[in-house]
């Protein structure tokens, strides 16, 4: 499986959130109903926008790109999704994108311009078919940006020929920088092979970045590319897209800082189906953040519940096994997130009388919490976990370098980094040590 992950210009937002939490529903799902998966997300850390910025701010674009890809990293922890098994990074893989673009200028479906390599879509008699695109009759166009518009069809590059202070690798073609699609192509494959079982992004990312990404795959290899595409829709916010010039532009941090906890943020983000668009609202946020309470109550109960003296009212076990196969079938069609949390508050719904009443046995109600736990294998919001460490190590390591450099303001920054994120520091004889900032502090 191979999941399109974030440029890392800046901090992801909830839109792009949106669509890394669908894809940890499908891995999930995945894995709830036995399949062992194998997971890329690629992390995009050279294109435009990237250049662009480093240049801005004076640094090079791996000084520029890396607290962007902690960021990400704590992000995706924070909203408790599922690590993959790799995170390959553009710059890291440069050889490789080298190597497949020289296989498609042996087959004759590109062609160099200068220090460029362009690929040809006429050979390609193929393209378009994922997206729906015609391309017949065009206007003959090369495209050389990684940002363009979405209906513009041409020749897309695949190599960028060096410009001045922009960041290049040496090539057979000539100094320069991989174009932007050439970089999943070639670290799919390098990781999973020539073809693959499921490729996914948002929506925006079909075209022309996936239909250019089956073009120079299928090209190069000669066999299918990806079996099955999946595409989450776009997050919208009060019913219009998101902007930073409207104002309506929110990242993790942004709702963190409101006091809205990351489980009801994953709750939300969850609860639509991913082939709908997300309308984000902070009404919406505060039912979330409900339901995760009444969850978490109902959980919770189970977990300290004694037993009752009578006898069960109904047959848990035959209800436990209906729910269960309710939630496991509304999984198995494409994904419908809303008929399996239908199906676990309907549970909840039948239990939470006989608590009340203390007529569940307490091994009804381990029972309960049993199939619980393993819908939560799916949701990911019951479980708390304690997975802050390691990045908290990390981020007290380069603390420390910086103090050691006399570098105070990056001391200070990952100071108050760290504490809003709940996470207080205090430095000892001893040396630093970390504690979580209770609701006192």
């Amino acid at each position: 499986m191979y999941t399109c992950g974030p440029t890392v210009y800046d901090f992801v937002h909830i839109g792009n959130l949106r669509t890394f939490v669908f894809e940890d529903l499908l891995r999930r799902s995945l894995e709830f109903v036995g399949y062992k998966v194998i997971q890329v997300m690629n992390l995009t850390d050279v294109e435009d926008k990237i250049i662009r910025a480093s240049r801005e701010r004076g640094v090079s674009i791996f000084e520029y790109t890396e607290p962007y890809i902690r960021a990400f990293f704590e992000d995706i922890q924070s909203l408790n999704i599922e690590p993959a098994e790799y995170y390959p990074k553009a710059t890291e893989h440069i050889p490789q994108m080298i190597t497949l673009i020289e296989k498609l200028l042996e087959k004759g479906f590109a062609y160099r311009l200068g220090d460029s390599v362009y690929f040809d879509i006429s050979k390609f008699p193929k393209y378009g078919r994922l997206s729906r695109i015609k391309t017949g009759n065009r206007a003959f166009s090369r495209l050389d940006a990684d940002e363009y518009e979405k209906l513009e069809v041409g020749d897309f590059v695949l190599w960028k020929g060096k410009k001045e202070g922009e960041p290049s690798w040496e090539s057979p073609f000539g100094p320069g920088r991989p174009g932007w699609h050439i970089e999943c192509s070639a670290m799919s494959m390098h990781y999973l092979g020539p073809t693959l079982d499921i490729h996914t992004g948002g929506i925006d990312n079909m075209f022309p970045h996936h239909e250019n990404e089956i073009a120079q795959s299928e090209a190069a290899t000669g066999q299918t590319f990806v079996r099955y595409w999946l595409h989450a829709q776009h997050l919208l916010v009060n019913g219009e897209r998101m902007a930073k010039s409207k104002g309506n532009f929110y990242t993790l941090r942004d709702l963190r800082k409101m006091g809205y906890p990351y489980k009801a943020i994953r709750l939300l983000l969850l609860s639509t189906h991913y082939r709908n668009p997300l309308n984000f609202t902070f009404e919406a946020l505060k039912q979330a953040e409900k339901n995760l309470d009444r969850m978490l109550d109902f959980y919770h109960r189970l977990k300290e519940y004694q037993g009752g003296e009578g006898a069960s009212e109904t047959q848990i076990e035959g209800l436990i096994a209906r729910k269960k196969d309710e939630f496991s079938q509304a999984l198995a069609d494409d994904l419908n997130i809303s008929g399996a949390i239908s199906a676990v508050f309907s549970l909840m719904h039948e239990i939470n009388p006989l608590l009340v009443k203390g007529t569940l046995s307490k091994d009804e109600a381990n029972s309960v919490l049993k199939v619980m736990e393993e819908f939560d294998r799916v949701l990911g919001i019951l479980e708390e976990k304690e997975n802050l460490e390691d990045w908290v190590m990390s981020l007290i390591k380069e603390r420390e370098k910086a103090r050691g450099k006399r570098d105070f303001a990056t001391a200070d920054r990952i100071r108050t980094e760290l504490l809003e994120r709940g996470i207080i520091l205090e430095d000892t004889p001893q040396g630093t040590r970390w504690r979580k900032k209770s609701s006192e502090s």
